[in-house]
């Protein structure tokens, strides 16, 4: 599909990543560094990256592609993405500057949302079609690509892994009994548990803050999406944004004093900042372009 000439193919791949490419990753602790998410321009969408302030955008990728899901190694050095610049969408690598861009995964399937793990490692992520299971089904590779481990085989979707930052935990979204909501796991598959028992979708990916005591995650049960916060038992769910439009993908900065997403809340698509209580909510992005779930580079080894 993707090989064809046809630029309404692409674009409708790039429509249907408009709803799914929402993802936000753990947050390793460190001093603040950049953000980096995906950005469509002229009907393309690269990842970006900028200053806290919104300052100094650089754009990282330049592959006629669909690239975004960024998400930054724990030493901030990588990126870890998602590209349909092969064919299929697998994980991609590259250095936080967009040097030495390279393929991780080789599983011809659709293969999103990538997550690094504390010591650097291994990266976990959702695919479906993998030995022909349609089903979403989270997975942990080495960063190499080799030796793919499946974590889930429940009936239904199982998505947007993040690594806790001790690495004992993985986070996920999974809608195996009707509705999606927010789990645990061991980092081998083993102890899943589910942390929100509502009758509403949290349908966008958790976060885990950078000391590992609380999860941000998406919550529907307003009418559209709100930027939630509880303890990572799954304990004192509280309320962060209120406004009425889509507010998804959370990003803890790695101090932990702050968090970006995604909002509407001024016409299109873009990525704003909070404080971790939710107050002081201020657009970052200088792009006027479709935007997809910010990362945040933690510090320690320079851009």
């Amino acid at each position: 599909m993707v090989m064809r000439s046809s630029f309404i193919v692409a674009a409708v791949i790039a429509a249907a990543f408009v709803i799914f490419v929402r993802s936000a990753h753990a947050t390793y602790p460190g001093d603040v560094g950049r953000l980096a998410f995906g950005v469509n321009v002229g009907g393309n969408t690269d990842i970006y990256s900028v200053l806290q302030n919104g300052h100094d955008l650089r754009r990282l990728t330049t592959d006629p592609s669909f690239d975004a899901c960024a998400a930054y190694s724990p030493d901030g050095r990588t990126i870890a993405f998602c590209s349909n610049r092969s064919g299929a969408f697998e994980i991609w690598a590259m250095s936080a500057n967009g040097h030495t861009q390279h393929q991780v995964t080789h599983l011809n399937a659709r293969t999103t949302f990538p997550d690094i793990s504390p010591d650097g490692t291994k990266v976990a992520f959702d695919a479906s079609g993998v030995n022909g299971d349609p089903n979403d089904e989270i997975y942990v590779a080495n960063l190499d690509g080799s030796g793919v481990t499946q974590l889930t085989s429940n009936n239904g979707n199982n998505d947007y892994p993040a690594w806790s930052p001790d690495s004992n935990t993985i986070a996920f979204i999974s809608n195996r009994t009707g509705n999606e909501q927010v789990y645990t796991m061991n980092t081998n598959g083993s102890g899943q548990t589910q942390l929100t028992f509502d009758a509403c979708d949290h349908d966008q990916v958790p976060d885990w803050s950078p000391d590992g005591t609380k999860i941000a995650y998406e919550d529907e049960c307003t009418g559209n999406g709100d930027i939630y916060v509880m303890n990572a038992d799954g304990s004192n769910q509280t309320r962060l944004t209120t406004d009425e439009t889509d507010d998804f993908a959370p990003a803890w900065s790695p101090d932990g004093s702050q968090i970006a997403f995604l909002s509407f809340v001024d016409g299109p698509r873009n990525v704003y900042v909070m404080n971790a209580d939710g107050s002081d909510i201020h657009r970052v992005s200088p792009s006027s372009g479709s935007q997809f779930a910010p990362a945040w580079q933690p510090l320690g080894a320079g851009d």
